[in-house]
């Protein structure tokens, strides 16, 4: 008689090793400080240590914005465990304020925000030179057409159609 091997289901399933018990990191776990006013008492001394007040002058000198180094900040502190996603939240206009404070106290250029916000009217520099090297290559034309004392149409571009679908490709 042929006997087949029972199959065990107490294994492991595939992928177990790479993940962790529930429970076992910092943001699983109650946080440390659960009020704003706790959560800036442990931030505000800390930005003000001469060591990170160095560091931080060096970003700032660099051009990162300070809601970006703000939202590392309190992100870290999420996954440290010491407060919740909510209280970042929160609390990153004060880090923000504190930041500046810093910067001007420093007599440091800083940027608040996202430049590209801020300028979103102004042209970029990248169509700036295509709309340059799109005229250089008209120049000669139009300097030919100027000495019979014609008016010079500019040929319109025509409308490239852009693919749309599920699987096309972005640019």
């Amino acid at each position: 008689m042929i006997e087949t091997p029972e199959v065990s289901l107490n294994r492991p399933i595939p992928g177990m090793g790479m993940t962790a018990e529930v429970g076992s990191r910092p943001w699983q776990q109650p946080p440390q400080y659960t009020t704003i006013e706790e959560a800036l008492d442990f931030y505000i001394p800390r930005l003000t240590e001469e060591n990170f007040n160095d560091q931080l002058l060096d970003v700032m000198e660099m051009g990162i914005p300070l809601t970006t180094i703000a939202s590392s900040i309190q992100l870290a502190g999420v996954m440290q465990g010491k407060h919740t996603v909510d209280v970042g939240v929160l609390i990153m206009p004060v880090l923000i304020e504190m930041m500046a404070y810093i910067g001007d106290d420093a007599d440091i250029s800083y940027v608040i925000g996202d430049e590209a916000e801020a300028n979103s009217d102004k042209i970029s520099s990248s169509k700036i030179a295509l709309a340059m090297k799109s005229m250089k290559k008209r120049l000669p034309e139009a300097l030919e057409n100027a000495d019979e004392q014609e008016v010079v149409e500019v040929p319109e571009e025509e409308e490239v159609s852009m693919p749309s679908g599920l699987m096309s490709r972005r640019i």
